[in-house]
């Protein structure tokens, strides 16, 4: 058993791998930018801590005593200049990797192009960048070079979910006669665990693939038959990577940030050559299928956690024809009153107490519910000034309390998809305080992309009111304390 470290434990692959590691036996410490996201996944017998890829000290801390190091960091939602955040990331951890005298690095890329059709793409080009940074320390590193991944909350999965459920009829670009091999989520993590205990695969990289070779037409009719939809896929032409990006920001609800990166990416062909890997550790692969029921039956199973992107988070009763990522609004304010101050008047929301903006128009959206079977507004709250997880609060369900910190509120309204509203309290000093609102949708279907789109005029103007009410009310509440 080892000594591992594995930083960006609170991204997708990360949350996924750590669990793994730690019910193998490893010693497994989780590192992320932030300590919160990996509280949040309720761990056991995992050591957390902070550091940030591009802090040296922040490094060295979390690499002492560490013999594998786990290299899961990208920064591709970060901006137009992920490349260079990259660069300089890998940069700083091969150095801290050897001053830390850590024996292996295992470093996930991405699958390259054939060297034959002198293509890439911004992002393909900047992860195999990674890994020959990483490779220029004297700590020996084992690439994995990985393709589509089919899990739920892999953004390329996602893209294909969220095209089936919402179109029936699809204009396409040409890449979607682009030829891949996907991979199921638990197929990776059981590479990327089983290579640290292969000695002469230290220092070497290796493509991993799933069983089939598969267009990305041939990956939505498959997804479409699996549940039971049929969709008409149309190539066309005229569709850049450019348009396909807004494209895919209008149809569906994965983050523009990440998967603009991603789409240069698909007009190419990216085919794993997973015969070395393969004659040392040959993990049984599941069919494309089997990976799809494998992800559905992940997120019918979910729990209420943290999740490890933002604005994605599994509820009870989570099905499969709802986004997973969301469409979302999110305000913000502050006011000269403490967090606590602001708590106590952000957990009387509700019941008796209305929801402070625009009460002429919650009382028409409990109506409209109530004639379409919902529970509208009447349930009301038990206790006015006591909010606990698993109350009915009007037309939402609390799900999440965090005290003197967050809510999170799930509907329960007559819905085409899920909705989620979260209030989040941040302290800026003793003295003041911010609340932000934050409403996330994930529609189903095309009904569900109509009605987010439909409400957009109203939701900001209905969530920054009620966001300036809670800080006024909380104000007066503590003005009239000290009369």
């Amino acid at each position: 058993m080892s000594n591992i470290l594995v930083l960006g434990a609170s991204g997708y692959i990360g949350t996924h791998l750590v669990p793994r590691l730690a019910h193998a036996g490893h010693s497994v410490r989780a590192a992320a930018r932030h300590r919160q996201p990996l509280e949040a996944r309720g761990w056991t017998d995992v050591e957390l801590v902070e550091a940030d890829a591009l802090s040296a000290p922040s490094l060295d801390a979390a690499l002492k005593d560490i013999e594998v190091a786990y290299y899961l960091v990208h920064s591709m939602g970060a901006g137009s200049d992920y490349a260079e955040r990259d660069r300089r990331a890998a940069h700083e951890f091969q150095n801290a990797a050897a001053r830390a005298g850590v024996s292996r690095i295992v470093y996930l890329g991405g699958l390259q192009p054939t060297p034959t059709t002198n293509a890439t793409s911004a992002h393909l080009a900047s992860r195999a960048e990674t890994g020959d940074l990483l490779r220029a320390g004297p700590v020996p590193v084992t690439e994995l070079r990985a393709g589509i991944i089919v899990g739920p909350g892999s953004v390329a999965f996602e893209v294909i979910r969220d095209l089936v459920n919402h179109l029936r009829v699809m204009v396409a670009p040409r890449w979607v006669r682009s030829r891949t091999r996907p991979i199921a989520l638990d197929d990776l993590l059981a590479y990327l665990e089983g290579v640290i205990a292969i000695p002469e695969m230290a220092g070497a990289t290796y493509d991993v693939g799933g069983s089939e070779t598969l267009t990305y037409h041939d990956l939505m009719q498959q997804y479409a038959r699996e549940i039971g939809r049929a969709i008409y896929v149309i190539p066309v032409p005229v569709l850049t990577p450019v348009l396909s990006s807004y494209w895919l920001d209008f149809v569906t609800a994965v983050p523009t940030r990440i998967a603009r990166p991603l789409i240069e990416g698909l007009k190419l062909d990216l085919l794993a050559d997973d015969r070395p890997i393969r004659a040392l550790l040959p993990v049984p692969l599941l069919s494309y299928r089997e990976a799809i029921r494998s992800a559905l039956e992940a997120e019918r199973t979910a729990t209420i956690s943290g999740h490890w992107a933002e604005a994605a988070l599994p509820y009870p009763n989570f099905t499969d024809d709802a986004s997973f990522f969301s469409k979302h609004v999110r305000v913000e304010n502050t006011a000269s009153i403490t967090v606590e101050q602001l708590w106590n008047e952000l957990t009387r929301i509700g019941g008796r107490n209305g929801w402070y903006a625009y009460p002429l128009l919650w009382k028409l959206r409990g109506a409209l519910d109530r004639l379409v079977g919902g529970p509208g507004m009447r349930r009301g709250r038990r206790d006015n000034v006591d909010l606990r997880v698993g109350a009915a609060l009007d037309i939402w369900r609390v799900v999440r309390v965090e005290p003197q910190r967050k809510i999170t509120l799930l509907a329960e309204m007559k819905l085409p998809g899920r909705a989620v509203l979260e209030f989040q309290v941040n302290a800026i000093d003793s003295q003041h305080s911010q609340l932000s609102t934050e409403a996330r949708f994930h529609p189903a279907g095309t009904l569900g992309l109509l009605y987010w789109y439909s409400l957009i005029p109203l939701h900001g103007r209905i969530f920054k009111g009620i966001t300036r009410l809670i800080l006024k009310r909380a104000r007066a509440r503590v003005e009239r304390s000290t009369m």
